[in-house]
C-alpha cells in the first residue's frame, strides 16, 4: 500500500502509520551507522550533531507513532510485510548510492517528508471516521513533518558551510 488514495479504514491507517515507523526506523538506523563509520575527515561537531539529532528525532517519531497505532482498531499487519513494502518502495537506495553521509541523509529526510506529506493529504481527502481523533492524528503528523521538514533544511545547511 502507498500514500495515493483516501484513506478509509483504521486497517488502512494502521498500516501506513505502520510504513512511517518503520521508515522512521531506517533513517535512525542510517544515522547511527554513518555516525559509527565517520571517516577523519567527515568527523566534525556538526555531523555528528545532526547525526545524533537524526537518530533522537527518529526513535521519538517512532513513538508517537506506535501510540496513535495502539490507539486504532486494526488488525496487525506482520512486521516483516510492512519492511517489504518499505523496502521495495521507500528504501530502493542504500548509504552507498550516495556520495556521503550529508547526501544519504538528506535522501531520508526528503522521503519521509514527502511520505508524511502524502499520509497527511490522503486523511485530509477522507471522510472516514477512525478510532482516534481526527485532529490529534492530523496534528501529530503535520509536526513529524514539520521536523522532518526542519531535517532537510539543517542538513542543507550543514551541506552549504562545507562546501
Amino acid at each position: 500500500m502507498t500514500v495515493n488514495d483516501r484513506v478509509s479504514t483504521d486497517n488502512q491507517l494502521a498500516r501506513l502509520l505502520q510504513i512511517a515507523v518503520v521508515l522512521e526506523e531506517v533513517v535512525e538506523v542510517r544515522a547511527a551507522r554513518h555516525y559509527e563509520t565517520l571517516s577523519p575527515d567527515e568527523r566534525d561537531d556538526d555531523i555528528e550533531t545532526l547525526l545524533e539529532d537524526a537518530r533522537e528525532e527518529s526513535a521519538d517519531h517512532r513513538q508517537r507513532l506506535e501510540a496513535l497505532i495502539d490507539e486504532l482498531d486494526a488488525e496487525a499487519v506482520p512486521l516483516e510485510e510492512v519492511e517489504a513494502l518499505v523496502e521495495a518502495t521507500y528504501a530502493q537506495t542504500g548509504p552507498e548510492d550516495f556520495d556521503g553521509v550529508l547526501y544519504d541523509q538528506l535522501h531520508g529526510e526528503e522521503t519521509a517528508y514527502k511520505f508524511y506529506d502524502d499520509l497527511i493529504e490522503a486523511i485530509e481527502a477522507s471522510d472516514a471516521a477512525f478510532a482516534l481523533d481526527r485532529e490529534r492524528l492530523l496534528g501529530t503528523l503535520k509536526t513529524i513533518r514539520e521536523e522532518e521538514a526542519d531535517g532537510v533544511e539543517e542538513v542543507t545547511a550543514v551541506m552549504e558551510a562545507r562546501e
